[in-house]
């Protein structure tokens, strides 16, 4: 009974990642079609590859994102952190569940509430729609995720520890650089890094508050997705995919060793 069910689970896991692998590596399989379409591969080619780089709008493009991204994770990490850690503190345990419940809420929002809230928002406070406008969004819907990735390892981490550092005369700053943070290292990693994807990632809550003259990849891709079939962007998809699965790796490795520090830290 254990062997079927075994196979069964290992069949249905195949037909779930093939559903979801194949539509990509089709995609980055057109990506190197001399023909142009996606209806018959004519051959091999890298001039998507030469007209995408040498397409210096795109290259923007592309740097905007990632500057976005990285300035939201950053910020939203920090904010997040120690928003975690205040929720953590409190004494009441109706007020912990009431600032998580309504920390949650953000999450599960539709996009598009979100988005044109922000719009309004801005709107009404005189913001110029545009990079500062972006940036401040991605770092609003990023803090709920950090605080959701760190809130369990703070909540796993023992009292003992932090009453244990303070009876050993550790002032409140010690405690917080050198007991609770390198104890919540991997949450903090893990948050960052949801933090970066969703931002890469984001296109609702971004299409509603950019501006003229400033764009995302996630706009632009969908831009020229209804200007007709490219396979511009089949090579644009294709290095993004590479960039997130390097991104993945580079995440576990990290949160990985992270993990064993804090271990080898205990034992000693």
């Amino acid at each position: 009974m254990s062997k079927k069910s075994s196979l069964f689970a290992n069949l249905f896991l195949i037909i779930i990642f093939f559903v979801l692998y194949a539509p990509i590596f089709y995609l980055i399989f057109y990506s190197f079609n001399s023909g142009g379409t996606m209806s018959g591969f004519d051959g091999f080619t890298l001039d998507w590859y030469k007209e995408l780089f040498s397409n210096t709008r795109l290259l923007i493009i592309v740097l905007n994102t990632v500057v976005i991204a990285l300035l939201s994770a950053l910020i939203s990490t920090i904010i997040g952190v120690l928003g975690a850690i205040g929720i953590r503190e409190m004494k009441r345990r109706k007020n912990q569940n009431t600032i998580l419940g309504l920390n949650n809420v953000l999450i599960v929002s539709p996009d598009v509430i979100i988005g044109a809230s922000f719009l309004i928002l801005f709107t009404m406070a005189g913001v110029k729609l545009g990079f500062y406008s972006v940036l401040l969004s991605h770092i609003a819907f990023s803090i709920p995720i950090v605080v959701i990735m760190v809130l369990p390892k703070l909540t796993e981490m023992s009292p003992s520890l932090i009453d244990a550092a303070r009876d050993l005369g550790a002032s409140r700053w010690n405690v917080l650089t050198k007991v609770i943070l390198p104890y919540i290292t991997p949450g903090i990693f893990a948050g960052f890094f949801m933090a970066l994807t969703y931002s890469l990632d984001d296109f609702a809550v971004t299409f509603f508050v950019t501006g003229n003259g400033f764009s995302t990849l996630s706009v632009e891709i969908y831009s020229l997705a209804r200007q007709g079939i490219s396979l511009n962007i089949n090579a644009l998809s294709a290095l993004i995919f590479l960039v997130t699965v390097v991104l993945v790796i580079v995440y576990y490795y990290i949160s990985r060793r992270a993990g064993n520090q804090n271990v080898g830290g205990l034992r000693r």
